[in-house]
């Protein structure tokens, strides 16, 4: 029941009094009217209907009416501009779309990243592999393998259809698969590699279609603060994702699974799949190609932003030697085996590269080197361990095949010079399976030991015989 004495505007209450039983008194009968007084008021019915929907009509207009016009979204606070009566109205923005166009990569004007995905999407490539992948040795030596499938990132280099990628997309494959933007994927062939540069030219045959190559730039002129991004294959399925950030810093020395590497370190996010795919500076020119992401570092420390990207100067050679020759045959080669002074307490020198061993008829060789000297410069750069020198030789932007140069050694405790001209990479062994061990690694094998404990099958596979890798490395 309604309480009069409250105030009735605080309430919604609807409610009717009913009196008591006793007091209840039954109502007339209803007295019949004349049918003529009848007519006069189905007249005055049907008028009100008509006034009443002619009124609704009308507000209804209004207010659509309005809301077409309703101003777009302000800047500030949008109750500052709401008129009277528009509450509970949307405000849609008027603001026109915006329309991209068709871009051209020129190296002349700065794009947005939009332009810059649009010039470039249709050069960019997924890589889907399928191979045999080696997990260890059973107990009567043979090796154990299981099919794997993996996928990466890969570019358009030519509209003839040569591609580059990373060496270890494509590592082992027996089958490799690339897709275009369109959608078209085309079976591809593996031209060549290089393991030392991690870089790999694919070739598709495209038939009657029409490929678009990127535009490469040079990573020479990169500073730190440049915007860049990169288009690539996060995952494997999220294909022809783009993802933006800036150079963190330049000539950043790394070492991937014992080989060193000079990166262009950047924040842009990196994920698995990235692998291969191009760096793009502001212009949309590549300038580098997306090799590694480090997410911890040795004592598990986590970390994110850190990606990395071979830059494109460090390699365009390369690339067309691989193009053209199916293999790196430019790169500078050496001769020797290498490892860190240090670890050969009877050369007498403490800091340098130590020669293990000298290829026979090599151009160390040539130069008069011997197994046990030990190198501590090459060049005007100063050698303080086995990596330096491996680094030093490289290094495509300092020695080619054919370079000369001056080797300054330590030899039973004597300091000597001599002149070395570097050979190709052609003259490279097939192994080096058969040279001396290193004395700091046990039983000769290197500084890999990957033993994979996750399930029993792996557990089974690595009892009866693990994978070791050969850790010393030829120069």
């Amino acid at each position: 029941m309604y309480n009069n004495e409250q105030d009735k505007s605080q309430y919604e209450y609807h409610y009717s009094y009913q009196p008591s039983v006793d007091t209840y008194k039954a109502p007339a009968p209803m007295e019949l009217k004349p049918r003529g007084r009848g007519k006069k008021i189905v007249a005055l019915a049907l008028c009100g209907a008509l006034l009443i929907g002619g009124a609704f009509g009308a507000g209804w207009y209004l207010n659509n009416h309005r809301t077409a016009a309703a101003p777009s979204v302000p800047a500030g606070d949008v109750n500052d501009t709401a008129a009277p009566g528009d509450e509970g109205q949307l405000y849609v923005s008027d603001r026109p779309e915006t329309e991209i166009g068709t871009v051209a990569v020129t190296g002349g004007e700065k794009l947005t990243f939009a332009q810059v995905y649009q010039a470039n999407v249709d050069s960019c490539v997924s890589i889907n592999t399928q191979a045999m992948a080696t997990v260890g040795y059973n107990i009567f030596g043979q090796q154990i393998q299981r099919e794997a499938a993996s996928s990466g990132s890969g570019f358009i280099l030519t509209s003839d259809g040569y591609i580059a990628t990373n060496c270890h997309v494509v590592s082992n494959a027996t089958a490799v698969q690339v897709t275009l933007n369109n959608g078209k994927s085309y079976a591809a062939e593996v031209v060549g590699s290089d393991s030392d540069y991690d870089i790999a030219v694919l070739k598709i045959d495209p038939g009657e279609d029409t490929l678009k190559p990127v535009v490469l730039g040079s990573s020479v002129g990169l500073n730190v603060g440049e915007d860049v991004s990169t288009i690539g294959n996060p995952l494997g399925e999220l294909t022809f994702s783009m993802s933006r950030g800036m150079v963190s810093c330049l000539d950043r020395a790394i070492n991937l699974e014992g080989t060193p590497f000079n990166m262009i370190q950047i924040d842009t996010a990196i994920n698995p799949g990235n692998s291969g795919g191009p760096l793009f500076n502001a212009y949309g020119e590549v300038v580098g190609i997306v090799t590694a992401k480090t997410s911890s570092t040795g004592s598990g420390t986590a970390a994110e932003g850190l990606g990395f990207a071979i830059p494109i100067d460090d390699v365009r050679d390369l690339i067309k030697d691989i193009m053209e020759n199916g293999k790196v045959t430019s790169r500078a080669y050496m001769g020797v085996t290498r490892g860190d002074a240090a670890n050969y307490p009877e050369c007498g020198v403490r800091s340098g590269a130590y020669l293990v061993s000298v290829v026979e008829d090599g151009p160390a060789d040539k130069a008069g080197l011997k197994a046990g000297d030990v190198i501590t410069m090459l060049g005007t750069t100063t050698i303080t361990s086995g990596e330096d020198l491996s680094t030093a030789v490289s290094s495509s932007k300092v020695y080619k095949a054919g370079d000369t140069t001056t080797v300054t050694y330590v030899r039973e405790g004597k300091v000597y010079t001599t002149e070395l001209t570097f050979g190709s990479t052609l003259e490279m062994p097939e192994t080096t399976a058969s040279q001396p061990a290193d004395p700091q690694q046990p039983d000769g094998y290197g500084d890999s030991y990957d033993y994979d404990y996750g399930n029993m099958e792996d557990f089974f596979e690595q009892f009866f015989g693990g994978s070791y890798g050969y850790g010393r490395r030829a120069a």
